[in-house]
């Protein structure tokens, strides 16, 4: 059946600004076909937006210039300040290009010998942290981006610079490509420069302004920021969309978001060294292809991975690898997927005071198994880039030998995403998941109702994404009161080394009374930067919830010092575990907004950015356990101690706190500082095997103790229950995949057992169905309370013979779907 998507079809769906999920008065109106489309155009045009920001930045890594200038518009133009003037917002300090062209000239000007191309030479650009803000009419888009270059010619110069990208996109169109977005500005502000061997510090030796916001706390989290009034048409309005078209085109966002966050587990399990983790998350004939090597099987991964040491971390050990830039291509059935992006390996290891870094090109396989529809690794597969010795750096083209299997001037294939509205739908797909699967609802909800839920879950992955780079940006400039007006009515966030304060107006108190009110357009010496890259992002089942675990990847700059300020030295490394909400303020009025934001800092720490992260060169590895204390490292040369007169909602030193705060600075033990080994918790489990995640610390004696700390957000499961997103009507999003086991028993009937994670209970429908693709139900059945049910196969039902035989868990508010297969044999 054809729907009709046109300018004539009637807008039955009131949409409030930019949100996708409907409140409870918009569910009684209907979802139209032309609602659908519109939405879905929107939530595809940001990601082709992100995806276009972050290819530009893998081509600079090997000099691909003509390919870099070819994502701009035919009018598009680059600006790139300079930071020599007084006023770095001014377009005067910038370099201005126009055309393709022009522009494919002053990149490879500008590269110099620092292309990526000449042996040893590094162009690192990394574009991350998101806040992708999508116009009315859905034809062009603003974006701001933490930038930062690592450059090296092999010969003995090199370049750091940093600073923000305040972009402007737009959608062309034209008869050979259709639509496709286009930078039609790309404007870096440089906030630092320098170089390795002697660091950076502020551009131009002056003080820094506050980059220009193109968003504002109020709308931030809002990716499609449509009045309710609206009637944007879809972008192909002269087009029909088939139901079955719409379908398809949700499920590659749906399944985009859980290959994306298994690519980002695998990094954070890395970093930790929890090896039996990492296999977990392999098919079983996973493959690793590394500097010319193969290995396959679980066996063989673990003794590449054991090449990066023992299963655990102990004292002073850090292995780090950052992930940027991650681009994910489904494939057009739906079962395969590849990502490509950059991963930056800070290793070290502070006993020794010796370090390096690692610059690696990932282009990796994923699968979709075909029984319980989970996604696992199927190849990795790694270009290296440039290693080098943290004491030479990356100036003299570091440590590699040149034109060997290692190193290559060949780059591992682009992923071409742009875009993907096109249909790429196989005539013989059909979704993984049964139709009534996923709901939340009621089963009785129209096909175009529960695929908008679905679209809205896709849709709150990146509103998420905006509102974690909002914080993030407004944290750098110590906006006070912007970034508690990114909070939720009852929101609470963690004010470093105190406690938690609920209420955008006590948080806002928390950090005036520790930084001061500041001023409009303040004028500062040192600013601390505060990355939020590497998400992993669990939606709720309805999308009006989500929790988020992202690092904290601190770094700084200075006037008066180089490579950072005190407090801020170098590179630093800590965990985010944030939870957001849809929250309506009635009158139509709906954003997304910080329920909880909790900060684990810091896991480890340069000394000064000469001696990094290990301490090379410097004399001591002293650091370890120190009293506890309410004295937080300062950012900006500002009292960083908390006013006495304001004390928390809730302390950190709370007796309910003390197993998760132990360790912590502000918290009610002896604080645990790099290079001894702080426990990391975790707020969700192996998205492939369920798994409970462990301590794990080698050394410790309690590395088999629990590292889990969930469901929930941190302050919610002890001291404060009644802050938990059940208690004030949102859904907790699952934690990880559901187990669906069955058997077949003797007497005709098939058992079936679902489990979750701890304090996840198991509810909801099984059904059993023919395993192919007619997908005829055989039977279905309740569960208990212990998540068990039992159905009974008629022989009659089934024809004689081998029967293979699909059992699908629905999906509740608390779990996601999930299915396992079994085989009854019917006598003849």
């Amino acid at each position: 059946m054809k729907l009709p998507v046109g300018p004539t079809a009637s807008l039955m769906l009131v949409l409030w600004t930019g949100v996708l999920w409907a409140t409870a008065a918009a569910e009684a109106t209907a979802v139209t076909a032309e609602s659908l489309a519109r939405d879905l155009a929107r939530v595809e045009s940001v990601r082709e937006v992100k995806d276009l920001q972050r290819t530009f930045g893998q081509l600079a890594q090997y000099g691909r210039w003509g390919d870099m200038a070819a994502l701009f518009s035919d009018k598009g133009v680059l600006r790139w300040g300079s930071g020599k003037g007084a006023n770095i917002l001014a377009d005067s300090d910038a370099t201005s290009v126009t055309g393709p062209a022009a522009i494919e000239a002053w990149l490879r000007e500008d590269a110099g010998g620092m292309d990526g191309v000449r042996p040893g030479s590094l162009h690192a650009l990394v574009n991350e942290m998101p806040l992708v803000s999508l116009s009315t009419d859905g034809r062009s888009a603003k974006a701001r981006w933490h930038a930062l270059r690592l450059m090296g010619d092999g010969a003995g110069k090199s370049r750091i610079q940093g600073g923000v990208f305040e972009n402007e996109y737009a959608l062309t169109t034209s008869d050979e490509n259709g639509d496709r977005w286009k930078i039609s500005l790309l404007r870096y502000y440089p906030l630092f420069a320098g170089d390795y061997k002697n660091g950076w510090t502020n551009v131009g030796g002056n003080n820094l302004p506050i980059v220009t916001y193109h968003f504002t706390p109020d709308d931030s989290g809002i990716p499609i920021m449509l009045p309710e009034e609206s009637k944007v048409t879809p972008r192909r309005s002269e087009f029909e969309l088939d139901v079955d078209e719409l379908e398809y085109r949700i499920s590659q966002l749906n399944e985009e978001d859980e290959v994306r966050n298994l690519q980002h587990s695998y990094g954070y399990y890395v970093d930790r060294q929890m090896w039996t983790d990492v296999i977990d998350l392999f098919d079983r004939n996973g493959t690793v292809k590394i500097d010319g090597n193969t290995y396959t099987g679980g066996a063989e991964i673990r003794k590449w991975l054991e090449k990066m040491g023992p299963e655990g971390l102990s004292r002073g050990i850090l292995n780090d690898h950052p992930i940027f830039e991650s681009i994910v291509a489904v494939g057009p059935d739906g079962r395969e997927a590849t990502t490509r992006g950059l991963e930056v390996g800070m290793i070290g290891d502070a006993n020794a005071k010796t370090a390096s870094w690692e610059f690696t090109v990932f282009r990796n396989h994923f699968i979709k198994d075909p029984d319980s529809g989970t996604w696992k690794i199927k190849h990795l597969d790694f270009t290296r880039l440039l290693v080098a010795n943290y004491s030479a750096g990356w100036a003299d083209g570091g440590i590699l030998p040149k034109n060997s299997a290692t190193t290559t001037t060949e780059p591992p294939a682009f992923l071409d995403v742009l875009p993907r509205s096109g249909s790429n739908k196989p005539d013989d797909w059909q979704p993984f998941w049964r139709p009534a699967t996923n709901t939340t609802t009621t089963t009785t909800a129209s096909p175009l109702s529960d695929l908008r839920r679905r679209l809205a879950r896709s849709s709150a992955f990146d509103e998420t994404e905006n509102v974690s780079a909002a914080y993030g940006y407004y944290a750098d400039d110590i906006r006070c009161g912007r970034f508690a007006a990114l909070h939720a009515q009852k929101g609470f966030k963690e004010s470093p080394g105190t406690g938690w304060y609920r209420t955008p107006g006590r948080i806002e108190g928390a950090c005036t009374s520790r930084y001061g009110a500041g001023t409009e357009d303040p004028r500062r010496p040192n600013v601390p930067f505060h990355w939020r890259p590497q998400p992993v992002i669990l939606v709720s089942e309805d999308g009006r919830s989500s929790s988020l675990r992202a690092r904290i990847l601190q770094t700084g700059t200075s006037r008066s010092s180089s490579g950072g300020f005190d407090g801020v030295w170098g590179f630093n490394g800590g965990m985010y575990h944030d939870q957001f909400v849809l929250e309506d303020f009635g009158n139509g009025t709906v954003r997304r907004k910080l329920w909880c934001l909790t900060i684990d800092e810091f896991y480890w720490q340069s000394s000064s950015w000469a001696s990094g992260w290990a301490g090379v060169g410097s004399g001591s590895t002293k650091g370890g356990r120190s009293p506890s204390t309410l004295v937080h490292q300062p950012l900006s040369l500002l009292d960083a101690r908390q006013a006495s007169n304001f004390p928390p909602d809730v302390s950190l030193k709370d007796a309910k706190m003390t197993e998760r705060e132990a360790g912590f600075s502000g918290g009610p033990t002896d604080v645990v500082g790099w290079p001894d080994i702080q426990r990391m918790w975790w707020s969700y489990r192996n998205p492939v095997s369920g798994r409970v995640p462990q301590d794990g610390r080698r050394n410790i004696g309690n590395a088999s103790s629990s590292a889990y700390w969930g469901p929930g957000c941190v302050p919610c499961r002890t001291a404060r229950p009644d802050w938990a997103l059940m208690e004030n009507g949102y859904q907790e999003p699952p934690t990880g995949p559901t187990s669906v086991t069955a058997a077949v028993k003797v007497a005709g009937s098939v058992t079936v057992a679902v489990a979750g994670g701890p304090g996840e209970p198991a509810e909801g429908t099984v059904e059993l169905r023919v395993a192919d693709g007619s997908a005829d139900l055989v039977g279905s059945a309740s569960l208990d309370g212990e998540g068990g049910a039992t159905i009974v196969v008629r022989a009659e039902d089934l024809p004689a013979g081998v029967n293979e035989l699909a059992v699908y868990y629905l999906g509740s508010d608390r779990l996601r779907p999930g299915r396992a297969t079994v085989v009854v044999d019917v006598p003849e």
